[in-house]
């Protein structure tokens, strides 16, 4: 397996090379030349392991050139059930006949980011040994909230790797925020901008792709990686939930061999959904993928117009976390509905930086019948979270309300009755203030923070996960904050080049 660059299709090179890099020189982001294939046989045997063998099943089909070993030490230590609250990693929830909650925020950040953010260290650390000597990787992430922390508690005290994050000043929740500038470790900084997290990620972008700043890093002994979902490091670890998730409502005989499932996403930079894309072109019995976005529905419109346009009001939500405007892996789906044309795709990227928008053609257009896309406002995120915890007593937060209620959406258009997964990207704890003034705002409203999540634990009938705990009375280490112009001099200071 090698991969290659959206922008640039004469490249390839080994999967440790593409997760070493993170992005490509000229700005694109890697991916396989081809799509594995797995059969129905295939999955019926992974479902009879647990989630560190089905993860190595997935993993060794993209990374052919990791040995067993080197799998079995990357697996075995990112999945240890001491980071995980469930031993089943992934649990998944019923809610309805038809619906099942993946729960997918079981790690030590309490965010669907550590399904594979406590992967990519082990990857990059045998990515590095393979391909880089005496270099020190600096790991830079733009986050809306979730990646921060668990790039940050992922990285953290690795050896031979410096992780610098930068997220938007106004543009987290306060539990967010607490959890990334009280973050410990040796090797960490954070840093929040004054911007939103478009500027963030143009700015890591920005200096990944400087060949300038690249060469002066170089001859420190330095190179830049990403613990970004443009990473395909990250990528390719999301793609394991689906199959497993899959595989356990055939095991619960909730469908029949072969039958399809639809998978709904909350989606803000398209990482997630792209896995479950991924997943179905390897032959994993999906149907829709449902495309649920909030008020910055730059998502929705494309899918309903083939028009991406970021030239819109920037929106600030109860899922910040999907508060995007450029939803950067999105270009690898692109890249993919234009046949894998790096200059048709290096076309509509150059019109979105120069213009903010591009249109893709008819025939581009007649392959995202995949797809489904709508969106879901703050009232109406509110209204699930509340209609699903008064129904079921189980409490959600705002981004898988926005997925819960964009499904709604779609089955009432559609009447399709097949049995769905959704995906729960973080746990409702931390998004308290927004989740309890959903429940009952006028109860709640007077309560501080930290009050919400005794409370919510004891509606939800729940322990307070470790994460939050650990943050009650921590101490703020990290309180730089720059401007969103100042990002690549920041980096230089932090590191002292």
């Amino acid at each position: 397996m090698y991969y290659t660059s959206t922008r640039d299709k004469s490249i390839r090179i080994s999967s440790a090379e593409a997760i070493t890099k993170g992005i490509s020189a000229e700005g694109g982001l890697f991916v396989p030349t081809e799509i594995p294939h797995i059969t129905l046989d295939d999955i019926k045997r992974i479902g009879t392991l647990p989630y560190t063998g089905r993860a190595k099943e997935i993993l060794k089909l993209y990374l052919t050139d990791f040995t067993e070993d080197e799998l079995n030490y990357c697996v075995e230590g990112a999945y240890k059930k001491s980071s995980f609250s469930s031993e089943k990693i992934a649990p998944l929830y019923k809610i309805s006949d038809k619906e099942s909650i993946l729960e997918l925020w079981r790690g030590p950040t309490c965010a669907f980011k550590d399904m594979a953010l406590q992967l990519l260290p082990y990857l990059l650390s045998v990515s590095a040994s393979k391909t880089l000597k005496d270099t020190k990787i600096v790991i830079l992430v733009a986050t809306s909230g979730d990646t921060g922390k668990a790039a940050l508690e992922g990285f953290k005290d690795v050896d031979n790797t410096q992780i610098l994050v930068f997220y938007p000043v106004d543009g987290v929740s306060p539990m967010q925020k607490l959890q990334m500038t009280t973050q410990e470790g040796n090797n960490v900084s954070v840093c929040a901008i004054k911007g939103n997290f478009d500027d963030a990620q143009s700015g890591v972008k920005s200096i990944f792709t400087n060949s300038e700043i690249k060469k002066k890093f170089a001859e420190n002994h330095l190179a830049f990686s990403s613990a970004n979902s443009i990473n395909i490091g990250r990528l390719v670890p999301q793609i394991v939930y689906y199959v497993y998730a899959y595989v356990k409502l055939l095991a619960n005989e909730e469908i029949s061999e072969g039958e399809k499932i639809n998978v709904v996403v909350p989606t803000g930079n398209f990482g997630n959904i792209l896995a479950a894309f991924y997943a179905k072109n390897m032959g994993l019995p999906i149907g829709k993928l449902v495309c649920a976005s909030n008020e910055n529905k730059v998502l929705y419109d494309f899918f309903s117009t083939g028009v991406y346009d970021r030239n819109r009001e920037f929106k600030l939500t109860s899922s910040p976390s999907m508060d995007i405007l450029i939803s950067s892996n999105l270009e690898r789906l692109i890249y993919r509905i234009a046949g894998g044309s790096a200059e048709a795709n290096r076309s509509l990227m150059s019109q979105l930086k120069e213009n903010g928008h591009y249109e893709i053609t008819d025939s581009m257009k007649a392959q995202l019948d995949d797809f489904y896309g709508n969106y879901a406002s703050e009232k109406e995120t509110a209204d699930t979270i509340k209609a699903i915890y008064e129904d079921t007593g189980y409490v959600i937060d705002t981004h898988t309300a926005v997925a819960a209620a964009v499904y709604k959406k779609y089955t009432d258009n559609s009447g399709d009755k097949t049995k769905t997964v959704i995906a729960s990207t973080a746990s409702p704890f931390k998004f308290t203030r927004s989740v309890m003034d959903a429940i009952d705002k006028a109860k709640y409203d007077s309560m501080t923070d930290f009050e919400l999540v005794d409370e919510l634990s004891k509606i939800a009938n729940v322990a307070v996960p470790q994460a939050i705990e650990d943050i009650r009375t921590a101490p703020v280490i990290h309180n730089r904050v720059c401007d969103r112009t100042q990002m690549e001099e920041t980096v230089r200071k932090i590191l002292g080049v």
